[in-house]
């Protein structure tokens, strides 16, 4: 082996399984400086569950595959779960109370793919409970190396929050704790994230990727997809994650895999990018415009055109996001009684008391909210006005961007309005982080695949993603315009000091 293993962690996803594949490096090697990483920066509050005996396990029966020439697209690759899809090696918990020790008896489709395909698992990633936030300070479980709950920090400035709920996920990949990681995204939850933390992810079309062993928080909004540092090793993770799974996902589109990497070399010349007016006004922080604007010349030179146009419904994103998904989420997560699994209350009188009792002492702040939000817009009296009312403005939120994509290729934007915020700075004001999703709840509603792409730094050096928006099953197209971005910048290579 002649490769430097202090080096392991400045590939890229790419680049380390060509290492692995021609043997300049081993599996076992690459797992254990990973894992030494995770260790030596578990301050950071990234990983909520480790194993290093499994994983090495792992790595030692992707090296004797490697050996016997049957080695995967991803053979030895070392990649981390959001601690929202369930694993057979790991714990499972949703980030929350409710699910603490919980050991699952199957993976979830995604993780299984990619095992499929040689990953090796590193371990959980901590997350909001049950994805719900967008800040990862709701989380309820102990991060390895903390002895209570404690939010993610992110890598540029730990005195800020790295985005929701994948927050784990965005900080292991920023910090160089993982090559690459799994994320979900509900209503911004990989791309902003992504955003905050200067990485790269992709949210694909609703129903791409199976939801089989994804523990659920909105069923027609949840979707999986990967964190990584380049448009080019999103396109190799996702490829795998992605295609049929009709038998196990009642949600999941009837449409083989496909090389979502086939195309990133193409020109974009002429290439029509929308530009939406409602995602350029007062609200957005003039550092963000910047970077934002700075990224859409980039665009130009390579030959791109800019073009106006609206998304009427914008600004109605966010009730009816804050509608529907507090809806299904009561569903959901009703199943969590303390009959079947998970936490159960010690001191109870009864059926109806152990079931009060399990769920005010397992479940958070943020999760009770949005249960009581749902439970309510569909109670009876209330359905009508509030939860169909909210579905038909989804319905017309979809088709202004129907319209839309017959004037462009792609939509450009911010992916939030501002840079991280401080931790704890929006405190008893959860609306704040609510809003903060303005610009990420579109997509997800009308269940279009977007994603994030570093595009410059705002106030105090913070990372600023650029948003990209693709029409349905486009998400080659969107790489694509990621990989030539990526090629004309160095955004996505620049990392944190002290890392």
């Amino acid at each position: 082996m002649n490769k430097q293993i202090t080096d392991l962690h400045d590939l890229t996803v790419t680049a380390l399984a060509t290492q692995l594949r021609e043997r300049q490096v081993s599996a076992v090697e690459a797992a254990q400086h990973f894992l030494a990483r995770a260790k030596s920066h578990q301050s950071l509050g990234a990983y909520v569950a480790v194993n290093e005996d499994v994983t090495l396990a792992q790595a030692r029966a992707a090296d004797a595959r490697i050996a016997a020439g049957m080695a995967g697209t991803l053979e030895g690759v070392p990649l981390a779960h959001k601690d929202i899809f369930v694993t057979r090696d790991f714990p499972s918990t949703a980030g929350s109370k409710m699910l603490a020790g919980y050991q699952s008896p199957f993976d979830a489709t995604v993780v299984r793919k990619l095992a499929e395909a040689g990953a090796v698992t590193l371990g959980k990633l901590n997350c909001d409970e049950f994805a719900m936030g967008s800040a990862n300070e709701n989380s309820a479980v102990v991060p390895v190396g903390f002895d209570a709950p404690a939010p993610v920090r992110n890598p540029w400035d730990t005195a800020r929050i790295p985005g929701g709920s994948s927050g784990g996920s965005a900080v292991a990949v920023a910090a160089r704790l993982a090559p690459a990681v799994t994320g979900t995204d509900t209503g911004g939850s990989i791309r902003q994230p992504a955003s905050f933390c200067g990485i790269t992810g992709i949210k694909p079309t609703y129903g791409r990727a199976s939801r089989y062993g994804m523990i659920a928080f909105a069923s027609s909004l949840d979707q999986a997809g990967p964190m990584a540092r380049t448009a080019e090793d999103c396109a190799l993770l996702l490829s795998t994650m992605c295609g049929p799974d009709l038998d196990r996902d009642s949600t999941s589109i009837d449409m083989p895999a496909e090389d979502f990497g086939r195309s990133l070399n193409d020109s974009i010349d002429g290439l029509r990018i929308g530009i939406p007016a409602e995602f350029f006004g007062a609200g957005l922080a003039p550092d963000v415009r910047a970077a934002v604007d700075g990224a859409l010349k980039e665009y130009e030179k390579l030959g791109a055109k800019l073009v106006p146009i609206s998304l009427p419904r914008t600004e109605l994103s966010i009730p009816v996001y804050y509608i529907i998904a507090p809806a299904e989420a009561s569903s959901n997560l009703s199943r969590f009684d303390g009959v079947k699994f998970g936490h159960r209350a010690k001191d109870y009188t009864d059926l109806v008391d152990m079931y009060k009792k399990t769920r005010a002492e397992g479940f958070g702040d943020e999760v009770k909210r949005r249960i009581m939000i749902g439970a309510y817009v569909l109670s009876h009296g209330y359905y009508d006005a509030y939860y169909l009312k909210a579905q038909k403005i989804r319905r017309m939120i979809a088709d202004d961007f129907q319209q839309a994509f017959t004037q462009c290729d792609v939509i450009a934007g911010p992916v939030a309005p501002t840079v991280a915020w401080k931790l704890g700075e929006h405190g008893a004001d959860p609306l704040a982080d609510y809003l903060a999703d303005i610009f990420t709840l579109p997509g997800s509603l009308a269940g279009l695949p977007g994603m994030s792409v570093p595009a410059g730094f705002g106030e105090g050096g913070m990372p600023v993603g650029l948003q990209l928006i693709g029409n349905y099953f486009q998400e080659a197209r969107l790489l694509n315009a990621a990989h030539r971005l990526q090629q004309a910048t160095d955004f996505h290579l620049r990392q944190p000091g002290g890392l």
